[in-house]
């Protein structure tokens, strides 16, 4: 079996991944929250130095961690955050997991809370790929990034990046950083107007501060 940590030092390190990893400062102290199988974590612990630590919801995923020597528990985003005293860490990342969360509204203010900065990667649903699917085919689209069919998707709070820069808004978040990756895992150019970045970013990556 290929683990988490040979997959990045192979060089097969996602995209959104890399990017993030750009952002953490090191001997951070960082909560990955819905990790997976922690190939993140293992970037960040090898590259960065950091204090790697993660949630996930998968038992699977947990085990998967914990034979990496990862410190990673079994939690749930939605309910779990809750738990942790204001500013424990530096970064709080989540990664392509705040639309399968039921209250991604709180979970962004949980993350914001317990940690300095927060980290958040997302798919855009306002991909022009995905609004010719709605609108020539009349149905949920599938495509690279959004993989599953709508009846097998975990996904139920899809949004736009649009969407998540009002929402960022709303919490009183200063976005500190953003990353627009096009479909080859390209970044868009910085100085691109929002509206450029919704139709053609098929993700996002954002690091997100408290204003004071």
């Amino acid at each position: 079996m290929t683990t988490a940590g040979s997959n990045a030092k192979n060089g097969k390190v996602r995209r959104d991944h890399a990017v993030i990893a750009d952002m953490i400062e090191p001997s951070s102290r960082v909560l990955d929250v819905g990790c997976g199988d922690g190939a993140l974590l293992v970037m960040l612990r090898d590259e960065k130095q950091v204090d790697a630590r993660g949630v996930e919801l998968s038992q699977l995923g947990v085990n998967h961690c914990v034979a990496n020597g990862l410190s990673v528990i079994q939690g749930d985003a939605d309910s779990d955050l809750s738990d942790y005293p204001d500013d424990v860490f530096d970064y709080v990342i989540l990664s392509q997991t705040l639309q399968a969360t039921r209250r991604p509204k709180v979970v962004l203010e949980e993350m914001l809370r317990i940690g300095k900065k927060a980290v958040v990667s997302i798919p855009n649903f306002g991909h022009w790929r995905i609004r010719l699917q709605l609108l020539f085919l009349g149905r949920m689209p599938v495509t690279r990034g959004l993989s599953s069919q709508w009846y097998e998707t975990q996904n139920i709070h899809f949004c736009t990046i649009r969407d998540f820069v009002d929402l960022s808004k709303t919490l009183g978040a200063h976005i500190e950083q953003a990353v627009a990756l096009d479909q080859s895992g390209g970044p868009i150019r910085m100085r691109a107007p929002w509206w450029f970045w919704n139709l053609f970013g098929e993700q996002a990556v954002f690091l997100l501060t408290r204003k004071d």
